[in-house]
């Protein structure tokens, strides 16, 4: 793999490096992952630790619109002179690994702009739906030129605290349905988000929306008490584009209150988690690579599944023969 001849490709922002660079970096093959740090290091070269794009996290339940969204969000935003990186992170296909829903099917005209790049990716049965290689594939649309990036998730639970630390800004839709509210905050979603849109703000269904909203600005007033700002709640509707830009507006304020030094100061710490999670990832691969494990674990699937054998003294087996290797 000529890695400068990529590297060259992802800064002039061809289009098919760039998406096979994303491939090399979500790739958990030895060789595209010694390929892909590489890769990273160089397009890492000469800028820096911060990146100036814009990066936000999108998700809500099932149903909620979230491609119809992001459809007219970056329609807005190429509109309006930005280039726009889409991260649709899909559940993973048990039998191949591959992507099931494929956003792009759901995304057609923001599709096909120029001025805008999806990528679906397989979750690969990572925590809460969110791809291991998904902070990689970032760098890659920031080196190529992508100011706006948008991080969308699959579902709700774990995977919003995922996405909440590998962006600026963590985006939650929701619908105006009784109980949604409360529910979404009983489960600590609504605790982490940023700005907070109610969708489907449109036609009969608008003041539901605006009292659903009222309703969980008061909440959420409640949940986090005067000593810190609640987040923002706005109205929408995807499907007429309507409301859209102010959704928009709530992210950039987030963003400016947040501040240079609050910013800067929130990527090293991400940076740092995700640090860590490397060092996890590659001590993973490591193990199921190792010499050592492949010799004893035959036996020690069988002895468990006969129920000679538990997992804790498992767990210690298999380790003791990573460690002699």
């Amino acid at each position: 793999m000529d890695i400068a001849s990529l590297v060259d490709g992802v800064r002039s922002g061809h289009r098919a490096s760039v998406a096979r660079a994303i491939t090399v970096v979500e790739s958990t093959a030895p060789r595209h992952r010694a390929a892909a740090r590489e890769l990273l290091a160089a397009l890492a070269e000469g800028r820096g630790v911060d990146s100036p794009a814009v990066r936000v996290g999108i998700s809500g339940v099932p149903g909620v619109g979230k491609s119809t969204f992001i459809e007219a969000l970056g329609g807005n935003l190429t509109g309006a002179g930005s280039r726009v990186g889409v991260l649709a992170v899909d559940p993973s296909s048990v039998r191949t690994g591959g992507s099931v829903l494929g956003d792009k099917t759901r995304m057609a005209t923001l599709s096909v702009d120029p001025d805008a790049f999806i990528r679906p990716s397989p979750s690969a049965g990572t925590l809460g739906g969110v791809a291991r290689a998904t902070a990689q594939a970032m760098t890659v649309l920031e080196a190529a030129g992508y100011d706006v990036v948008l991080v969308e998730t699959v579902g709700v639970g774990q995977s919003e605290v995922t996405v909440a630390g590998m962006v600026d800004t963590f985006l939650f839709l929701t619908l105006a349905r009784t109980g949604d509210q409360l529910q979404g905050i009983k489960k600590g979603i609504l605790e982490i988000a940023d700005v907070i849109a109610v969708n489907k703000a449109d036609s009969e269904r608008e003041t539901e929306a605006k009292a659903a909203a009222r309703e969980l600005s008061g909440a959420l007033r409640l949940v986090h008490g005067s000593a810190e700002r609640a987040p923002s709640v706005v109205t929408c509707s995807a499907l007429t584009n309507t409301g859209v830009r102010e959704v928009w507006d709530e992210v950039l304020a987030h963003r400016e209150r947040m501040g240079p030094d609050g910013l800067a100061g929130k990527r090293a710490r991400q940076q740092l988690v995700f640090a860590w999670a490397l060092v996890r990832d590659e001590l993973e691969q490591r193990l199921a690579h190792s010499p050592g494990v492949a010799l004893v674990r035959d036996e020690i699937e069988t002895l468990i599944l006969a129920g000679e054998l538990a997992a804790p003294a498992a767990a210690d087996r298999i380790l003791a023969a990573y460690d002699d290797h």
